[in-house]
């Protein structure tokens, strides 16, 4: 009798998590990923069970429903979309969010450093060490890393619609239709007054990056009770480079193209209805656009780590850095640059695809 008590008592003890899984995530199959995570989540700390969606927004209904069954932790294994359709029905609630990170670009979990690797990320997980951060609403429409407009949301459609994954296409996307974007006219108010800015996006950030460690806000953090704006100027092709590259460099934020400030909420209005995008969700959006900061709002298991440091070059990353030297090459002939930028294109792809 005292042992089965003893034994219905650490049953008890033990924490409730629901691993929810996108199939279609990244590219990448999943197949193993269950034997993983029975092999390496920690049974003496935790039951748990295993969803799989089946459809756009499944897993937000999961996840309001391990909310109400008083679930401790739902693990989002997926990509960025995953993450958010999880933190969506996570938000003002106990539950806590984790992350397998297992999609194209990873945004949130690349922030928190979580290892882009099953069994590490699943290290992360039996650790349980829980801080409660910000998160934003665009729209009505809650974010976690980024939202915004202009061309990283015109992108963010166009790789939608490209229907393949990964950063090779994201990459390829910008690429082909950089060249073309009109940047826009943006009326931008904030507790400081109303500001006119022409530019060729507007990205608010609540986590410092869009994924694949690609920095549009360097200096952003999820517990400063802040949303950091990002205004970049338009540039010309011969500059498209440089700003590539100081993205993947984590100094975005010193070029003087970029102008940036802090703010709990901002309105921004322009000229024309568009497409905005929430954690590169694209949807289309009228002229006026609400964007808020909700302080400590959702919980999410983090690496108790000091993950400031913890930052490895990815094959993006690495490319572009091997391209630097190319860029005075473009310069030399401006005639010549739309022909020596489609060289250019050509030698980042066959970079991305070694």
């Amino acid at each position: 009798m005292l042992i089965n008590a003893l034994i219905e008592k650490n049953d008890k003890m033990k924490k409730k998590v629901l691993f929810i899984m996108n199939p279609i995530s990244g590219t990448n199959k999943k197949d193993s990923i269950p034997e993983e995570i029975d092999k390496y989540i920690d049974k003496k700390l935790f039951d748990y069970q295993i969803a799989v969606t089946e459809y756009a927004g499944h897993a937000i209904a999961l996840t309001q429903k391990a909310v109400a069954d008083k679930i401790d932790i739902v693990v989002a294994v997926g990509g960025d979309g995953t993450v958010n359709e999880v933190g969506q029905g996570l938000i003002n609630s106990e539950t806590a969010m984790g992350i397998i990170p297992s999609g194209s670009g990873n945004g949130l979990a690349r922030h928190l450093c979580i290892p882009i690797n099953i069994q590490k990320s699943l290290e992360i997980i039996n650790q349980n060490v829980i801080h409660a951060l910000d998160y934003g609403i665009i729209n009505n429409h809650p974010f976690f890393c980024t939202c915004g407009m202009g061309f990283d949301a015109f992108i963010s459609m166009k790789f939608a619609e490209a229907g393949k994954r990964g950063p090779i296409t994201y990459v390829q996307k910008v690429l082909e239709e950089g060249l073309r974007y009109e940047p826009e006219t943006y009326e931008i108010e904030d507790d400081e007054g109303v500001h006119h800015y022409k530019a060729f996006l507007v990205s608010v950030a609540n986590a410092s990056q869009y994924g694949n460690n690609a920095y549009i806000a360097p200096q952003a953090h999820m517990s400063d009770g802040m949303l950091d704006v990002i205004i970049m100027e338009p540039f010309n092709v011969l500059e498209a480079p440089k700003v590539a590259i100081q993205m993947f460099n984590k100094t975005l934020d010193k070029d003087t193209k970029i102008k940036s400030f802090k703010a709990k909420s901002i309105h921004i209005h322009r000229k024309k209805k568009g497409v905005i995008h929430f954690d590169g969700d694209p949807i289309m959006a009228d002229k006026d656009v609400e964007i808020k900061l909700v302080p400590k709002g959702i919980k999410v298991v983090v690496n108790p780590a000091d993950c400031s440091e913890i930052r490895r070059p990815n094959v993006i990353q690495t490319s572009f850095s091997e391209l630097f030297s190319y860029i005075d090459l473009i310069r030399l002939n401006v005639h010549k640059q739309s022909r020596k930028f489609q060289a250019l294109n050509k030698i980042i792809f066959r970079k991305l695809n070694m």
